[in-house]
């Protein structure tokens, strides 16, 4: 196995700078490079060489199934984790007696948008409100029943970092009837995860993250006993039994998640995508995991002790990779963090802090020395809160 050293080696940007930002986009690794380059010298070398290319695409299905518990037959590979949302909703009907779609308040807009584009195909939207940072499972429990579809979720908020109980959330869906579809995009590649003992019966998840690859690949997981029951109707020619076998008279269904796929398979970023979960299975997911969560719990609190107002929950359980500091004017700390050599994100005034197993104490320690330095640019917690 890889050590966490080894690990941070293969990542050349982490000599130059203090790289925190992986809930925007993963580092670069050496890995994901020698494999981009192997696609163009592919390309270079053999012009059109589809049926390798395809090939690569068919082992990265079966690599990435293996590395949340799925089975192949279980996942899309998808350009996007939108195209595999709409994919899903586009096989859902709403005219039944299951018409409400329940959506909580931490939804990446994508996950919530799709589900509002249904109202016009009879499905009635339900929310699940949050209170401050934390979205309690009663509060779906609240808006769920007997007349609830589909409940989309997140497993990580990209706002405050919060993680939703999953396992909970399942429970009460599926005791009133309902799906659950969980997205992933904010976790994964973060720490281990099972699919089937989770329960959950849709996921959705991409490359550009936690898994440290690229945009423009994603990945649906359907649950093995509920592929067959849907056709989408957003579809395309390599949603077919055999894509090459160009019919334009009927539509057949293959009988794995594939069905949900739609147009040509985005290989360039298939190449990335299986050299940067093979550099995930050198080092473990359990490793990853154990790491980032010192990482975090380093951070948060540094931060608290620090006087700043950590939005993202102090929980253990209720936390991901993301942890998220409230400023007074977030995008003008932010360029001042990337002057001093550290690369972070914002959305609103909420300063994203996100770790991997690539980060280190150092890393935390340079971030927090420049938020001292930076204490302007932040509130500060009052005495009660602390």
């Amino acid at each position: 196995m890889m050590t966490v050293d080894e690990f941070r080696a293969r990542f050349p940007i982490l000599t130059r700078r203090v790289y925190v930002n992986s809930c925007s986009q993963g580092a670069l690794s050496t890995d994901v490079d020698e494999a981009m380059r192997a696609y163009l010298e592919s390309w270079h070398e053999s012009g059109s060489p589809w049926e390798m290319w395809v090939d690569e695409v068919e082992r990265l299905r079966e690599w990435f199934a293996a590395s949340i518990g799925a089975g192949a037959d279980e996942i899309a590979v998808m350009p996007s984790a939108s195209a595999g949302i709409n994919a899903v909703a586009s096989a859902l009907s709403f005219d039944g007696p299951r018409s409400h779609v329940v959506i909580g308040d931490f939804e990446f807009p994508t996950m919530a948008q799709v589900w509002l584009a249904q109202e016009r195909r009879g499905a009635s939207i339900r929310r699940a409100h949050a209170s401050g940072d934390v979205l309690p499972i009663d509060a779906y429990a609240a808006a769920i029943d007997e007349r609830t579809l589909v409940v989309p979720a997140t497993h990580v908020c990209f706002r405050n970092g919060h993680k939703t109980d999953i396992a909970g959330l399942v429970k009460v869906a599926h005791d009133r009837g309902a799906y659950v579809f969980l997205d992933d995009y904010q976790r994964t590649g973060s720490g281990p995860i099972d699919v089937h003992a989770l329960g959950v019966d849709f996921m959705v998840t991409g490359c550009l993250k936690y898994l440290l690859a690229a945009a423009g690949i994603g990945f649906l997981y359907v649950r093995r006993d509920l592929i067959e029951r849907f056709e989408p109707t957003v579809t395309g020619w390599f949603g077919r039994v055999n894509p090459f076998a160009f019919r334009i008279d009927a539509l057949d269904w293959p009988p794995g998640a594939n069905r949900f796929e739609t147009g040509t398979p985005p290989v360039p970023n298939a190449y990335a995508a299986l050299a940067a979960l093979d550099l995930l299975d050198r080092i473990g997911y359990d490793v990853v995991g154990r790491q980032v969560d010192h990482l975090v719990e380093r951070y948060a609190s540094a931060a608290r002790d620090a006087g700043f107002v950590v939005r993202t929950p102090s929980d253990r359980a209720r936390r991901g990779p993301l942890v998220v500091v409230q400023s007074v004017d977030a995008p003008a700390l932010v360029a001042k963090l990337a002057a001093r050599g550290i690369i972070a994100s914002c959305r609103g005034n909420g300063l994203r802090v996100s770790f991997h197993a690539y980060n280190n104490d150092a890393d935390v320690d340079a971030v927090i020395s420049a938020l001292v330095a930076e204490a302007s640019l932040l509130e500060r917690a009052t005495a009660t809160a602390r």
